[in-house]
């Protein structure tokens, strides 16, 4: 076992290195495969997790805390509803007290500014469960679930059609690490962000990715294509707005048409079946959204014992 030399925080994909992710994809693997022939995994017996949620939601809450629980650990689950944090506490003061009491963070909330602060201030690891401007641990789902299917996806294309948006970004970010080409197809105004998904002081100047006016164009030999809903959490009130700028930006039989014959289909969830995906293809049989899913918790306890053990042996 090597310890990390210094407290680490996973706030962004461009946190780690590419060696770093390989390790995580390996360590997930082993873990996975344990998982499934019930074999215990305590590796972090009588650690505890703090989960704070400023934003709602299903898989980041059940893969955090059934993973911690699976790796002989305990949770404990905040909301602002329920902390002081809804209450107008400063995000230092919380941070200050929750890392003298638990062993490591993880927040979900809106810009990434405020989990910046609070990482800041945090005598524990801080794991970044969704902002406004990136989503990490969905990407390295996504990239365990192309390998168990299809291998290294070094070289390989990918193809983002829909909102440029947190999802988008992180897929950049991942793109220029891991070096692979991305296709990124987004309508007039919700073009991804390029000092977001840029890596600031990564030796390749020029960005991994390439814009598509035409959403099939940007599945074109693609290996892979992904996408998300037209209107992200807290956007809401431009949903209206939205439907009319996205609507030919659904990814149907004839995007995946464009790709590559054995090219697969994923989706972060929760999914609107008729907007942003077609029936057809996400219950289809290119779609692996559900092993997606599931390596949502694999992964994050590779991410979970790393970040608090280093690597294991």
């Amino acid at each position: 076992m090597t310890a990390p030399t210094a407290l680490k925080h996973y706030l962004q994909f461009a946190d780690f290195s590419a060696d770093e992710y390989a390790y995580l994809l390996d360590r997930a693997a082993l873990i996975k495969r344990k998982f499934k022939a019930y074999e215990k995994h305590h590796t972090l017996h009588d650690r505890t997790l703090a989960m704070i949620f400023e934003k709602a939601s299903t898989r980041t809450r059940v893969s955090f805390e059934a993973g911690m629980y699976q790796l002989g650990g305990s949770v404990v689950y905040l909301t602002s509803g329920d902390s002081q944090l809804g209450r107008n506490e400063p995000i230092e003061d919380t941070a200050r007290v929750i890392s003298r009491m638990t062993d490591i963070v993880m927040i979900r909330t809106f810009e990434q500014a405020r989990i910046e602060r609070f990482a800041e201030y945090s005598r524990v690891p801080v794991i970044n469960g969704l902002t406004n401007e990136y989503h990490p641990c969905q990407i390295l789902a996504d990239l365990f679930t192309y390998r168990e299917h299809r291998g290294d996806i070094r070289g390989k294309t990918v193809a983002w059609v829909g909102d440029g948006n947190n999802m988008a970004n992180t897929w950049a970010q991942a793109a220029t690490l891991l070096g692979f080409n991305l296709h990124v197809s987004a309508p007039q105004g919700y073009e991804v962000n390029e000092q977001l998904a840029a890596i600031k002081g990564h030796r390749h100047g020029a960005p991994a990715w390439k814009n598509f006016a035409n959403p099939r164009a940007a599945c074109e030999g693609a290996d892979l294509v992904t996408t998300d809903v037209w209107t992200s959490m807290g956007y809401e009130a431009e949903n209206k707005v939205r439907k009319e700028a996205f609507a030919s930006w659904c990814v149907d039989t004839d995007m995946m048409q464009a790709a590559k014959p054995d090219a697969l289909f994923m989706h972060c969830l929760p999914a609107h079946r008729g907007e942003e995906v077609a029936a057809d293809v996400i219950d289809g049989p290119q779609s692996v959204v559900w092993d997606e899913a599931e390596n949502r918790m694999h992964v994050q306890k590779a991410l979970l014992e790393y970040l608090l053990l280093g690597r294991l042996s």
